[in-house]
């Protein structure tokens, strides 16, 4: 279906003019293209197997599968066979309380009661392990307790906002998944009304959960689509500035002494994983300061360098003794002064938000410190009640794992600013990346970056998403305000890792949900189109990824995504392993950065959004880069993109994405 698009130019957020923000009302319209069909999961990757056989029923298909023991299974496989006019004469689920594998039996017919014909069973397999692999759910972090689901496309593209079809199209498939939802709640309740066994209510249960998910993620598009048409309709009449919701309006005027991301060209390594420490890291990371420099990396992110009760650094003991399983102080210092001499940055993770005692107190307790910083529990928030602290009641998020710092006192912020300077001054680290901040609040770290003047100062401000029924919402303008909000507090002498941003790119990309990459004023999503000079954009980092797992980004689709990263405004921070784990991905990252430096893309670069719906995402950067991501088909000079430019030179590309520069 053909489409016309609008296009505009969007100043990434908050330091945008006013002129900018006019011309950044009007949203980019959709378009509609039906997406390739995904392959189906193997038998190895589901952990199930599917048999069939026509000789030990007379009258019936024996299917067998034959795998995990999950109540979801019985509604997954009966949805399949009832949307192909398969019926089941009988079956023996076994829905028992162990944890080993099942072995499920199905006696089906076809339409006209007799056996399935042998060359059917390859598709019928087919579309059961589709559906087995299948989930309407979003991915969610499994750090806030819930478990990470398959990614898989369950929406089709949206058509042009300015389309009639496309909004007939989107609004009968909302009423049509909003129609299976009453099917099956209606089930659920007759099913209760007869005395159901339970195993078939809970499987009843699951086929309802997926009947809301699925109408969450139609209600979350036609939403971008409803959101489009109204942008369209507003730039069309509107001949006055409209006012502006908070989220917009401009940042506080404030001093700030904190250069926050840097000099606004910085390119982050976060340079290590969950396993660091079980190797000489800080060795190792010298002996590859000179690659990382030739890579275009301007900083690295070492981790936690003090003692630890944990191996990787995040339960602090002895704040100044500098010797854990990463290496000895001395070798610290060196790797230190090699990346120095490569011209790179060294950024501490500075862990203050708690802190583990060396001694028990007398009440029993563990809050009794011991080192340099001999504290005791009066130094501990008195609302800590596990470490029987006495200090102040704290007003931020709780850490439950340790006691948590009073930083409310005055002589705690000057022993831990006294700290920093020594980390600055005597052991030569030039920035800040501040740990768990939502423990704390953003006026402390203000302080300590006043105190100690870092040339980088970022946190992690890690906040849950918005979700309804298991579906990451379109809208998440609140929870990226959170993140703005702290930055705020910091008198903007910090930057914060883009969480929405993350949250949003992996729904959309894994989901190819792209049209989620625009928000509803026509901006890039997350806290990149509010205020982008304090978004450090990231894909994957320790926790995420690594072994942790708590909230991994699909592996097949990292290069496009660092395609959106490396080309848009913002701080982007790469992750070691993706850097050093993957050789094909890492020669796209090399490219990436090479082309960022060269067309000199900052923090604050102009993105002009050229496209936003199901399959494709587009759009120019500074007028001198052009960029899409997705399975769509797109060019600039298809598009007709016109900055003054003699042609288009494409740079760059791999799976499901490309890079262009204008040659002038």
């Amino acid at each position: 279906m053909g489409a016309t698009h609008s296009t505009h130019a969007v100043p990434c957020g908050r330091e945008g003019s006013s002129s900018s923000l006019r011309r950044s009302r009007r949203m980019v319209a959709l378009s509609a293209a039906a997406p390739a069909a995904p392959e189906a999961p193997t038998e190895e990757e589901l952990g199930i197997s599917v048999e069939f056989d026509n000789d030990s029923d007379p009258q019936c298909t024996v299917m067998q599968l034959y795998g995990r023991n999950d109540t979801e299974v019985l509604a997954q496989v009966t949805n399949v066979l009832m949307a192909v006019n398969i019926s089941v004469s009988s079956a023996n689920i076994n829905t028992g309380s162990g944890e080993g594998p099942v072995r499920d039996v199905f006696r089906i017919t076809d339409g006209e009661g007799k056996k399935l014909a042998p060359e059917a069973w390859p598709r019928l397999k087919q579309q059961l392990l589709m559906a087995l692999g299948s989930s309407t759910r979003s991915s969610k972090p499994s750090i806030f307790g819930m478990a990470a689901e398959a990614d898989t496309s369950t929406f089709s593209a949206l058509a042009s906002a300015g389309d009639p079809d496309a909004l007939e199209a989107a609004a009968s498939e909302m009423a049509s998944a909003a129609a299976a939802l009453i099917s099956a709640e209606r089930a659920m309740l007759a099913m209760g009304q007869d005395g159901a066994d339970a195993a078939l209510l809970a499987a009843k249960q699951a086929e309802r959960s997926e009947a809301a998910s699925l109408l969450e993620r139609r209600l979350a598009a036609i939403e971008a689509l409803l959101t489009a048409r109204r942008q369209v309709a507003v730039a069309a009449v509107e001949t006055v500035e409209p006012s502006l919701p908070d989220f917009m309006q401009p940042p506080p005027t404030v001093r700030t002494s904190g250069p926050a991301a840097g000099n606004g060209y910085e390119v982050i390594l976060q340079g290590f994983n969950w396993e660091s420490s079980k190797e000489s890291w800080y060795k190792k990371l010298a002996s590859q300061a000179s690659e990382i420099a030739e890579a275009g990396f301007t900083a690295i992110w070492f981790p936690p360098a003090s003692d630890s009760v944990s191996p990787q650094g995040y339960l602090p003991r002895d704040l100044y003794d500098l010797n854990s399983k990463f290496g000895t102080e001395a070798e610290l210092r060196d790797a230190i002064a090699v990346f120095h001499e490569q011209g790179i940055k060294v950024v501490a993770d500075i862990v203050i938000n708690h802190r583990c005692a060396h001694y028990q107190g007398n009440d029993g307790k563990w809050n009794k410190f011991g080192g340099r910083l001999a504290w005791d529990k009066s130094a501990v928030c008195s609302n800590n009640p596990a470490f029987g602290g006495s200090g102040g009641w704290k007003n931020a998020e709780d850490y439950p794992a340790a006691p948590n710092i009073d930083h409310s006192q005055e002589r705690i912020r000057r022993d831990l600013a006294e700290w920093m300077r020594y980390l600055r001054n005597s052991i030569g680290f030039d920035g800040w990346r501040f740990d768990y901040v939502k423990g704390y609040e953003g006026r402390w770290v203000r302080e300590y970056v006043d105190a100690t003047v870092p040339e980088m100062a970022f946190g992690e401000y890690w906040d849950t998403c918005s979700y309804t029924d298991g579906v990451l919402n379109y809208n998440q303008d609140a929870h990226r305000q959170r993140t703005v909000d702290w930055c705020d507090a910091t008198g903007g002498t910090a930057a914060a890792f883009d969480f929405t941003l993350k949250g949003i790119l992996q729904e959309a990309v894994g989901r190819r949900e792209y049209w989620r990459l625009i928000d509803s004023q026509g901006r890039p999503p997350g806290v990149l189109g509010l205020w982008p000079s304090r978004a450090v954009t990231f894909l994957e980092n320790h926790d995420t990824g690594s072994t942790l797992n708590h909230w991994p980004f699909p592996w097949k689709h990292l290069p496009e995504a660092y395609c959106y990263l490396l080309t848009h405004c913002g701080t982007p921070c790469v992750f070691y392993d993706h850097f050093y784990f993957d050789e094909g991905l890492r020669t796209h990252i090399l490219e990436l950065v090479r082309i960022r430096k060269e067309y000199g893309i900052h923090a604050k670069s102009e993105v002009s959004i050229r496209k936003a719906y199901g399959e494709l995402y587009a759009a120019v950067i500074d007028k001198k880069v052009a960029m899409k991501i997705g399975a769509g088909d797109w060019s600039p000079t298809t598009d007709k993109v016109d900055v003054g430019q003699k042609a288009w030179k494409l740079l760059h590309s791999g799976f499901q994405f490309a890079v262009w520069a204008a040659e002038f």
